[in-house]
């Protein structure tokens, strides 16, 4: 299978996809896996790149995003729900859901529902 990280573009062969060491034939969306990959260096591949098999253009790079929370609170608090406007300060990478985590703690998740480009 060949695979391209995402914003970087760089794109490079998987030699196996492993879940807890073990090896695994079919992998699934929130599957936390691990992967080998051929040539590629420290360098080319950074912590929060995302993996697209290529085939699918599932991924897009994108400088914000609007998310589906509640419409115009005045505040958020624990359960709360807002549509967000983010701004980013580079380019990243979404997909259709997103998780937001703060000091190791998922602090939001929602559901995207425009792209920046």
């Amino acid at each position: 299978m060949v695979v391209t990280f995402a914003p970087v573009n760089f794109t490079t062969e998987v030699k196996s996809v492993e879940i807890h060491h073990g090896a695994l034939s079919e992998v699934l969306p929130g599957d936390n896996i691990g992967f080998n990959v051929r040539y590629v260096s420290v360098k080319d591949v950074h912590r929060g790149n995302v993996a697209d098999d290529g085939k699918n253009d599932l991924l897009m790079e994108a400088d914000g995003f609007m998310a589906q929370l509640q419409d115009g609170p005045k505040f958020l608090k624990s359960g709360a729900v807002a549509i967000v406007d983010t701004v980013a300060g580079k380019l990243f990478c979404v997909e259709s859901l997103f998780a937001v985590c703060d000091m190791r703690q998922t602090v939001a998740v929602g559901v995207i529902k425009a792209v920046g480009q």
